[in-house]
């Protein structure tokens, strides 16, 4: 009885321990994610510092969240934010306002969320409560979203809001002296601008009823100075968006893994998603663009419903949305597992060009430079396979149909000045393409010219047809050069025959 009773209490030692480094391990699990919390908001707080340090003390900058959309009768589809509300506070919250016034004394950031619904939130979800709120984005003031209408009201007729009835407060004196003097400015997101018979949106109309109901208050678009603040990356959105692109690393290698004749394209689809999700990724950046044999030729394929033949070029066009910052990733690669001679000289130009314009991808110049020295390499290499007649003019844009740079960020294709020189910090992909689209001289433009240029490359035009091959890497500009964020997935053509051949499996039964 003695032993038994020292064994037991040996063992209820032993589960106690087990239990107290269980709980342990537990909550050491949350301090990366709580450390980078912390991060995040003082990376939003010194975002709205800069925001503000640009509008100037007499201006008061409104930004809305994102409406929710309808996918089909009472079913919406996955709420997504506005890229510049999420920008500034972090809330991924429908029904949300910030107001930015960076003339108050203390209450230059004011927050309006809406009010917390238990029936509401049984049916879609927690709603963020006022501290919670303020937890969440670092805006100290917060108010319910009803408040939102009688604020604007109040502060336009030049009275304190939510101050002491008859108190004398110095709180938005610069501003109420600004609308006094006929400067204050209304900061809003303008852009873009409808037509002159399109319905005015929600901004829009907003701002032509503080038109008609204000005086002494200009209204300007903010477009131009959230665009500038976002296109060069903070140090802690470096980071997310590598960790985002090397999510899409590894789902372009679970792709690649996935492709063999006879399988469908919406299996490599299939198990690109499942990597976005089981990394922690919010989902796609943009709907994944998978496309075999002809497919190839449609820069935004969707459907992904074709059956993979032996033979085939797959063209796979993904990334994932991780914290709200996207990569932009595209692979070419056989699902055979080797090139075929023609498939290698169309390939062999594109990846060319790509690497040119990795060469000059440095502060100062634009994305435009690039694009154009893309332009020079596959100019000569068509030129050489027959598919142009002359380098001079724009015969190669009947197999390259599109830019070879945009920037990337909240959004794939993200906002930024074209004109503007890199610079450390801008974030960009290179992704030249040729596309040999079958009915691709037929449709070009009725002229002697183009007649006599398509009877001279019809040869080759043949020869080539149907292949299409587009190659895309994302990029940073760092202190030190240029970052390839998207190195890990196979990229020359030794690389991914290598890859395949070693990934293959069967061909899936017919």
């Amino acid at each position: 009885m003695l032993k038994h009773y020292s064994e037991e209490k040996i063992r209820k030692k032993m589960m106690s321990r087990r239990l107290i480094f269980s709980t342990l391990l537990f909550v050491l699990s949350f301090f990366p994610r709580l450390a980078t919390a912390g991060e995040f908001q003082d990376d939003l707080k010194a975002r709205r510092a800069r925001a503000m340090e640009r509008l100037g003390p007499e201006s008061m900058l409104i930004l809305w969240s994102a409406p929710t959309k309808v996918y089909s009768h009472d079913v919406n589809y996955e709420y997504r934010q506005d890229s510049n509300l999420y920008y500034l506070t972090g809330i991924d919250q429908e029904d949300t306002t910030l107001v930015l016034m960076p003339g108050n004394l203390t209450r230059k950031e004011i927050l309006f969320v809406k009010e917390r619904n238990p029936l509401r939130e049984h049916w879609t979800g927690h709603i963020l409560s006022k501290e919670e709120a303020t937890t969440q984005s670092g805006v100290e003031k917060v108010y319910l979203a009803t408040e939102f209408e009688p604020f604007i009201r109040t502060i336009l007729s030049r009275q304190p809001y939510d101050l002491p009835r008859y108190s004398s407060s110095p709180e938005f004196d610069i501003f109420f002296k600004a609308l006094t003097g006929g400067r204050a400015r209304l900061e809003l997101i303008l852009s873009p601008k409808p037509g002159l018979f399109e319905r005015l949106g929600p901004t829009f109309e907003f701002a032509n009823r503080v038109k008609e109901r204000s005086t002494g208050l200009l209204i300007q678009d903010a477009t131009d100075l959230l665009r500038d603040l976002r296109q060069v990356k903070t140090p802690y959105e470096r980071k997310v968006l590598e960790r985002s692109v090397e999510i899409s690393n590894s789902a372009h290698l679970a792709g690649m893994k996935t492709a063999r004749p006879g399988a469908y394209e919406y299996e490599v689809k299939a198990a690109i998603e499942q990597v976005y999700k089981s990394s922690g990724a919010l989902g796609w950046g943009y709907p994944p663009i998978v496309g075999s044999g002809p497919n190839t030729n449609i820069l935004h394929y969707e459907k992904s419903n074709r059956r993979m033949e032996a033979g085939d070029l797959l063209l796979v066009d993904a990334a994932a949305n991780y914290e709200y910052l996207t990569g932009d990733i595209t692979r070419t690669y056989p699902v055979s597992g080797t090139f075929s001679p023609l498939q290698k000289d169309i390939y062999r130009i594109v990846l060319a060009a790509q690497e040119q314009g990795m060469k000059i991808a440095k502060p100062g110049v634009r994305l435009s430079d690039i694009h154009e020295k893309t332009v020079q390499v596959v100019k000569e290499g068509l030129l050489k396979l027959g598919l142009i007649t002359e380098t001079a003019g724009d015969q190669y844009r009947t197999w390259y149909t599109h830019g070879a740079c945009h920037f990337i960020g909240m959004d794939v294709h993200d906002v930024g000045d074209y004109d503007r020189p890199l610079e450390p910090g801008m974030a960009f992909v290179i992704e030249p393409g040729l596309y040999i689209l079958d009915g691709a001289l037929e449709n070009l433009p009725k002229s002697p010219e183009n007649d006599t240029f398509s009877q001279k490359v019809r040869p080759a035009f043949e020869k080539y047809k149907n292949i299409g091959v587009r190659i895309e890497d994302s990029f940073i500009l760092t202190e030190s050069g240029l970052k390839q964020l998207s190195a890990r997935v196979p990229r020359t053509i030794e690389e991914i025959e290598s890859f395949m051949q070693t990934h293959s499996k069967p061909s899936a039964s017919r």
